[in-house]
């Protein structure tokens, strides 16, 4: 796969970022001020009734359906798409390139897998219009370890990519 291509595809999946967060918005016109945010964060059952009670009242329930099903795709689509410029970054580049690409493949594969059970468990709450302290706990505490991931991804990714067009532009 060729970089140019590793960035069509990056870039891809942070206009479907875009499009999940447009989504989200009317999440937080409610009794929600942050949104799913809350909702991912909530820990508890008691809490998650809340939110969505809000969501309710607030007439944005399906909205929330379709916010975390977006959510859905662009966890894939972006992290598939960082785990390709990782392995990309592992065979492009000198020692530095690779170690780089290991440690944003890795933290690819931790946030497909973080955040595809974190929103998993969300929209299953959702769909049964009911919380459960199970799912709300298991949400809760892979959220940090998706964000972290989210941001060693993003991070990474634009790392590679200066890394490895500058090495192209010297060798050029």
């Amino acid at each position: 796969m060729s970089r140019t291509k590793v960035l069509l595809y990056w870039l891809i999946g942070l206009a479907s970022f875009a499009v999940t967060l447009a989504l989200h918005a009317p999440l937080i016109l409610t009794a929600v001020p942050n949104g799913i945010l809350d909702h991912q964060a909530a820990g508890t059952a008691v809490e998650v009734d809340r939110i969505q009670a809000a969501w309710k009242m607030g007439g944005v329930s399906n909205e929330a359906a379709i916010a975390m099903i977006s959510d859905l795709i662009f966890i894939v689509i972006y992290g598939v798409a960082s785990l390709f410029a990782g392995l990309y970054f592992r065979r492009a580049g000198g020692q530095g390139l690779r170690t780089l690409g290991t440690l944003v493949s890795i933290a690819a594969v931790t946030f497909l897998l973080t955040d595809l059970a974190e929103t998993t468990v969300q929209l299953i709450q959702l769909a049964n219009f009911r919380g459960t302290d199970d799912l709300a706990g298991l949400a809760a505490t892979v959220r940090p370890v998706k964000m972290v991931a989210w941001i060693a991804t993003f991070v990474g990714v634009i790392a590679g990519l200066l890394i490895d067009y500058r090495a192209a532009k010297r060798s050029a």
